[in-house]
């Protein structure tokens, strides 16, 4: 599992009959303290994260054992929303209330 932040949508109007339906995000991967990494992956979404969010995200094959997911061809999910990062006993990150 990575963390990454959300910085986009991507938008594909042609695409597989399995993906139509699914939002496609573009994640930029960040290190545990929320600094971007500069590397970017595009991600399928299951769980209705928005621009700004940091999010978890799994590749490989893990991508394709979220519920909604399996059998459809993904190596990038989405698969929670992060509230809260703490690292060496410190808070580093909280989701702000919206």
């Amino acid at each position: 599992m990575e963390l990454g932040r959300v910085v986009g949508t991507v938008v594909s109007t042609a695409k597989t009959g399995r993906l139509k339906g699914f939002k496609l995000l573009l994640i930029n991967l960040v290190g545990p303290d929320t600094k971007p990494t500069g590397n970017h992956v595009v991600a399928v979404d299951s769980v209705g994260a928005g621009e700004g969010e940091i999010v978890i995200v799994v590749r490989g094959s893990s991508a394709r054992q979220v519920d909604q997911l399996a059998n459809i061809p993904t190596d990038t999910s989405v698969v929670a929303i992060v509230d809260s990062i703490e690292l060496k006993g410190k808070i580093v990150f909280r989701k702000h209330s919206r």
